[in-house]
């Protein structure tokens, strides 16, 4: 009985060990800057199918989350017409908006592809191929702790913002009014509770929960840009273990 009762008290260290350890994630830019690749698009929308489907090939692209994060803004003004998109936000509308005010785009409307600040409306003329980027930047550095606290590190020092949002990858929804009735339609790299913080070097924020949309997968995407010209900077992002 000794025995028995020395091994089981042997044994409880290792088992609190392996209960309360959780490994942290961590991502790292190098000084090429990453395309952030944006798409602004709603279920509203009967030309957005076709640039939503372009967007999810971007998961087997080699520098996924390396040299390529891309998100997809649902915008929230086609939701009138007679179907509201469950991923809408007014925030991403207003990020639209920003970009038609400090002129980063023509206009608003979607689908609309901005990659780094700029419109690419390329796309529609059947350019499916990234356009090519050497631009080199500072190192964004993020970790991501076991209580859901992130730090993010920028290497340079200036006025930026940082911006954060989960990605929801495998989302499908069965439209049931609008433009798309009666369509099943397929997300991926969908913004989920996308945040915006000033700072100019150093961040650290509680990250709210994981929405739960339905989505396969999710994963995290984090840059920063220049806080008056809304000019990105560095990007980087990864899936969630």
């Amino acid at each position: 009985m000794k025995a028995l009762l020395r091994a089981s008290l042997a044994l409880m260290p290792l088992l609190i060990f392996q209960v309360h350890t959780i490994q942290a994630q961590e991502w790292h830019s190098g000084t090429k800057q990453a395309q952030l690749v944006e798409l602004y698009t709603s279920e509203g929308c009967s030309s957005c199918p076709p640039a939503d489907k372009w967007l999810s090939t971007l998961k087997d692209h080699p520098a996924l989350f390396d040299g390529l994060v891309p998100v997809a803004f649902h915008v929230d003004y086609w939701n009138y017409i007679g179907w509201e998109d469950p991923f809408a936000s007014p925030v991403h509308t207003q990020r639209q908006q920003t970009y038609a005010r400090v002129g980063h785009i023509s206009q608003m409307y979607t689908p609309g592809f901005v990659i780094d600040n700029k419109e690419w409306r390329a796309w529609f003329r059947g350019q499916k191929a990234l356009p090519a980027s050497n631009k080199t930047s500072g190192e964004l550095s993020v970790v991501l702790n076991d209580n859901n606290i992130l730090d993010v590190n920028y290497s340079q020092n200036q006025d930026m913002e940082l911006h954060v949002t989960y990605l929801g990858m495998g989302l499908s929804t069965n439209v049931k009014a609008g433009e798309n009735r009666n369509r099943q339609l397929h997300h991926d790299f969908v913004a989920l509770n996308y945040l915006t913080l000033p700072g100019t070097q150093s961040w650290k924020l509680l990250l709210p929960s994981i929405p739960e949309k339905g989505q396969e997968r999710t994963a995290l995407a984090v840059w920063v840009s220049d806080r008056n010209t809304k000019e990105v900077l560095q990007a980087v992002g990864g899936y969630l273990n």
